[in-house]
């Protein structure tokens, strides 16, 4: 198995002690091709390897021993499914017969994770006969090439071993030399002339025309693409700020405008989607109440997308091939016939517009806060953070604030747990980010997802380049924010779940470098100090969630 992952590219291996996984994990360590990453806690374990596999975009080895251990792996597994990142996941079990024998750490693990995986295998305990080993070699190789088959996404094996686990001091320890490696050729995807002849057609009878990216990857090529579609043909493009454009040409304040009672104007006869979730919730039920003519879906998804409950025409394949595609034929077309593409730029101007006014509104009510807030901590982190830094945000209100707060900022990334939105992982994933990256890594993350996930500050040797900040407001601060929990008696008590704890024991305990802050005057020069620091450092930002609600709320109107 650990050959077969090698010749296959494979370089990442996270591991979490056990005996019954003795095999696997000597396999692995002993190898001498791969960087192992030892993790005790299975579910921060899961959650590290996602963060690798989603910086390398190449499957990452997950091994742990049996029973419940391969229950923890499921969080992780369940966002690497639904975020499209593969991961190999590998998990030790007791052989078939000894289920209901009181015999330790053994359950059902045959198909463990259900539909949140693409494939579950499962091999034999019983190696010594031919079949069972090509078995084993056919597997293998299928599980990877399927984890990185659009779309990507984890793949499980469950490996019964009898014991013995652990091999002899004398023993030949060593891969087989039968090893067979089977590569899978990348489907191209091509579309035919007729198809091309109806979306024209279609292009054509729509004046009003709007790009809106869900979230997705950096990719230079596809940004060049729209940036060229925007600037030289007036079509807005929209993105929130996990979309990853980068750009002053594109629309990143909608969330701040949509949804006012003269917003109807905005609604596109013709809308064109990619990339997965979209954060804004005002834009999604903006579309659902103003459902445009036509509306394309560009993607390698298994299923039917429709977010917006509009879509009329899925489109497979890579938006970015589609896209250049696109502008070639409808450049060419407008060469031919010596005439623009007849669509309304004005509708273009009027996106734009509310783009700028929004922005404008925005940087007046920060400048006008007096009081410490999770939003005076956040644009000072950001005004101070330099270009080219990798921003990883925790779910609830971490990303909204960021979707608002971090858009002027030229991140080399944008990364969010947005496939389940859990916030399970947060810290794990940019601490494997962190890991592979080789390159400033800044996470934000509230005080409930912090502790959280503490356990995977655990491992050794922990990223220097990464930063934390977390946003202490002592309990779940977001159910002040939506509708529903924050007229409720029983808000405190069974939805923020008050707390007051902070992050400064778990920095002694793991070796970070602790800063806090509490009020606006000493804000700015602590938040320069823990960003220049050498080294892996957290700064605690502890904030009142009554003025918080009260300044994301002025923010909100602000823009309205």
């Amino acid at each position: 198995m650990a050959e077969i992952c090698y010749q296959q590219g494979i370089r990442h291996v996270v591991i979490s002690p056990g005996s019954r996984s003795a095999a696997l994990t000597l396999a692995f360590a002993r190898h001498g091709g791969f960087q192992a990453h030892v993790c005790i806690d299975e579910r921060s374990a899961g959650f590290i390897a996602l963060g690798m596999a989603q910086q390398i975009d190449s499957p990452v080895v997950l091994i742990c021993t049996s029973g419940s251990a391969a229950y923890n792996f499921a969080p992780a597994v369940s966002e690497a499914f639904f975020q499209q990142i593969p991961l190999l996941v590998l998990t030790a079990d007791r052989p078939k017969e000894w289920q209901h024998q009181y015999d330790g750490q053994t359950i059902y693990q045959t198909g463990i994770f259900g539909p949140h995986v693409k494939r579950s295998f499962e091999v034999s305990p019983d190696y010594q006969h031919p079949d069972v080993q090509w078995a084993i070699n056919r597997v293998v190789n299928e599980a990877i090439n399927l984890s990185s088959i659009a779309p990507n996404g984890p793949v499980h094996i469950n490996v019964p071993i009898r014991e013995p686990f652990y091999p002899k001091s004398d023993e030949d320890f060593r891969a087989s030399t039968a090893v067979r490696v089977i590569k899978r050729q990348e489907k191209e995807t091509v579309w035919p002339q007729n198809v091309w002849e109806e979306l024209l057609d279609e292009w054509g009878s729509a004046p009003k025309i709007l790009i809106a990216v869900g979230q997705g990857k950096p990719d230079a090529a596809l940004n060049a693409v729209l940036g060229r579609i925007t600037e030289e043909w007036q079509i807005p493009v929209l993105g929130d700020c996990i979309a990853n454009l980068s750009g002053n040409e594109f629309i990143r304040h909608h969330d701040l405008f949509m949804g006012r009672q003269d917003s109807e104007n905005l609604r596109p006869d013709l809308l064109i989607t990619f990339g997965m979730s979209f954060l804004s919730k005002e834009f999604k039920q903006f579309i659902r109440k103003n459902p445009p003519r036509h509306h394309w879906h560009i993607g390698e998804d298994a299923f039917l997308a429709d977010a917006f409950q509009s879509v009329t025409r899925e489109i497979p394949g890579k938006a970015v091939v589609f896209f250049e595609n696109l502008f070639e034929k409808l450049d060419y077309q407008s060469f031919v016939e010596n005439s623009d593409l007849g669509h309304d730029t004005s509708f273009c101007s009027l996106w734009l517009q509310n783009e700028r006014n929004a922005q404008k509104s925005k940087y007046e009510m920060l400048q006008n806060l007096s009081m410490f807030s999770d939003l005076t901590l956040l644009d000072s982190t950001f005004k101070f953070t330099e270009n080219n830094i990798q921003l990883h945000i925790a779910n609830s209100m971490s990303v909204r604030y960021a979707n608002v707060l971090a858009t002027e900022n030229q991140w080399s990334g944008v990364f969010a747990n947005r496939g389940t939105s859990g916030i399970d992982g947060c810290v794990s994933t940019a601490i494997g980010a962190a890991r592979v990256n080789d390159q400033p890594t800044l996470l934000v993350v509230g005080d409930v997802a912090f502790l959280y996930d503490r356990n995977g500050l655990l491992i050794d040797n922990l990223p220097p380049n990464l930063k934390i900040v977390v946003l202490n407001n002592a309990g779940g601060n977001i159910f002040r924010m939506i509708d529903g929990p924050g007229s409720l008696p029983e808000l405190e008590t069974f939805f923020e779940t008050r707390h007051s704890f902070s992050a400064q024991r778990t920095c002694e305990d793991s070796g970070i470098a602790y800063f806090r802050v509490s009020d606006l005057s000493g804000t700015e020069a602590t938040v320069k100090e823990f960003l220049n620091f050498n080294g892996t450092a957290l700064l605690e930002g502890f904030t009142d969630p009554v003025e918080n609600t009260r300044a994301w709320k002025e923010l909100k109107r602000s823009a309205h």
